[in-house]
């Protein structure tokens, strides 16, 4: 089972959902962002390769 715990994107009008919402003005913030949020939240980051990136934390 895995669980979406964020969601970075540059890409506001793209995302939505119940989970915490990160926007990154460009791929370099992103993947800042992303890696950081990843180690915080004991989670999995995972590149869609469209802008975005989900982190997910795997049971």
């Amino acid at each position: 089972m895995a669980e979406i715990v964020a969601v970075v994107s540059t890409l506001a009008s793209k995302v939505g959902g119940g989970a915490p919402i990160f926007i990154a003005g460009d791929e370099a913030e992103l993947e800042r962002t992303s890696f950081l949020l990843e180690k915080i939240l004991d989670a999995s980051a995972h590149d869609l390769k469209n802008g975005t990136i989900i982190l997910v934390r795997h049971h």
